[in-house]
């Protein structure tokens, strides 16, 4: 399975101009609201029209502005569960997941309709109608919808957007397992970052209509290479930077000289570091063998149920709770340890974890 996208498409804001090919894999689409992800799956799947490019699937061309070819959506073998489900509301659970089965005999198309009811756990739903069901329930009919044609590509736009968390992590296990059985190709776009990140093998980011980074997930979280993808992938901690020398810079931002461990270059304009790789000190001294190790003031916190951020100023205590330049992330088990000890504090930038960034 393999499938190879290079299109262009004028939008009144931007130009879209996404290239890229994905073979075997989950791949996650990330970037901010109005960067291009739901265009460029809404182009895959023939309900736009690039204004010029190629799409190519397992040697099939879908669409290629040269030669004329645009295939209609229901000869395109791409399956498409969309933010909000789409359900037919006077179809039953059966009739939506039978809707796309052309060509099959009746007890075929029961069979294969029963076959996904099973793989959605909803076996005994198949004659209700979707005002019937909850949220969940019917984001499980619109998977079972979309993967019930046998597509060569699963499109999922957002597909937990419009859930509560408890329902949206009970729905992404069923959706993993759900993609560990299935043979085709998929592309998954949101806006949340761990969750795309346990879905999804591989990632592109776009921004402002453009590819910005692609490739391994890992790779591209421990060196994002640019700013915008920095910020686009979670980083909290990034400041402008004056180069001294070859693995010296002082971050400006931060009033403190770091010591990296990757070359810095000329267009390297910004260093950064993720809110939970910053480290604390275990003693209340500088350590005098580690690099990158500074005095800090702890200026404000907040909370979620497992973790604090701590927002602290490096060098001098705060003026106010504006005055920070850190956000650091730790677990609350952490944070009991920490809490009580007198400032100031000691945290170290680990020269390994810094990211040379660049515009």
């Amino acid at each position: 399975m393999k499938l190879i996208v290079d299109i262009q498409k004028h939008l009144p804001h931007y130009n879209l101009e996404v290239s890229f090919s994905i073979e075997g894999e989950t791949l996650g689409l990330l970037g901010s609201s109005g960067s291009g992800k739901s265009m460029t799956l809404r182009c895959i799947a023939g309900i736009e029209t690039p204004t010029s490019g190629t799409i190519v699937l397992n040697n099939r061309i879908l669409y290629d502005s040269h030669r004329g070819i645009n295939l209609p959506s229901r000869d395109r073998k791409v399956g498409f569960l969309f933010q909000h489900y789409a359900l037919f509301p006077h179809l039953t659970v059966a009739q939506n997941i039978a809707y796309g089965l052309k060509g099959l005999s009746k007890h075929a198309t029961q069979r294969r309709v029963i076959e996904q009811l099973e793989q959605v756990q909803l076996l005994e739903f198949g004659d209700r109608y979707p005002h019937q069901l909850s949220g969940g329930q019917q984001q499980r009919v619109a998977l079972a919808r979309a993967l019930a044609t046998e597509p060569d590509v699963l499109l999922l736009d957002e597909p937990f957007s419009a859930l509560d968390t408890h329902l949206r992590n009970e729905l992404e296990k069923q959706l993993i397992k759900t993609l560990s059985s299935y043979q085709g190709l998929t592309l998954f776009v949101s806006h949340n970052l761990e969750e795309a990140y346990r879905v999804c093998q591989k990632l592109l980011v776009l921004d402002q209509g453009k590819v910005a980074a692609a490739g391994d997930k890992q790779a591209i979280f421990d060196r994002p290479g640019t700013l915008a993808v920095a910020q686009l992938t979670g980083c909290k901690n990034y400041s402008r930077i004056q180069h001294i020398n070859h693995h010296t810079v002082r971050a400006l931002d931060w009033n403190c000289i770091l010591h990296t461990v990757d070359p810095v270059s000329p267009v390297h304009t910004h260093i950064g570091i993720r809110a939970h790789q910053i480290t604390f000190s275990d003693t209340l001294n500088q350590s005098s063998d580690q690099p990158n190790v500074f005095p800090a003031w702890v200026v404000w916190t907040s909370e979620t149920p497992h973790r604090m951020t701590i927002y602290l100023k490096l060098g001098e205590s705060p003026m106010n709770l504006d005055d920070y330049h850190l956000q650091v992330e730790v677990f609350k088990e952490k944070w009991e340890r920490l809490k009580d000890r007198p400032l100031p504090w000691y945290v170290h930038l680990n020269p390994d974890r810094l990211m040379l960034l660049h515009p």
